[in-house]
């Protein structure tokens, strides 16, 4: 028997899983763009400005198997480099 089928494939996550990790990236990507329009040279005198934060590195606490399915799925896209953003955003 080949070694590739004496491991089984990991069960994919579950739908609460993957909503739990999208409900987290999504939180986090929120936190990452207020941080970085709270920074100085953004304030109502000097003209505004939005953050330039689309892709963030997702939340740790989440295994590479649901980062995965969700670009699978088509509600991430992975940037490169462990980054990944919102589809549509």
């Amino acid at each position: 028997m080949s070694e590739a089928a004496a491991t089984p494939s990991p069960a994919p996550p579950s739908k609460e899983e993957l909503q739990q990790a999208m409900k987290a990236f999504r939180k986090r990507l929120k936190l990452m763009r207020l941080d970085d329009e709270s920074r100085l040279g953004y304030g109502p005198m000097s003209g505004g400005g939005r953050s330039g934060v689309v892709a963030i590195r997702p939340p740790d606490q989440f295994p590479q198997e649901v980062w995965d399915e969700l670009v699978k799925q088509g509600k991430l896209k992975y940037t490169g480099r462990g980054l990944y953003e919102l589809v549509g955003s």
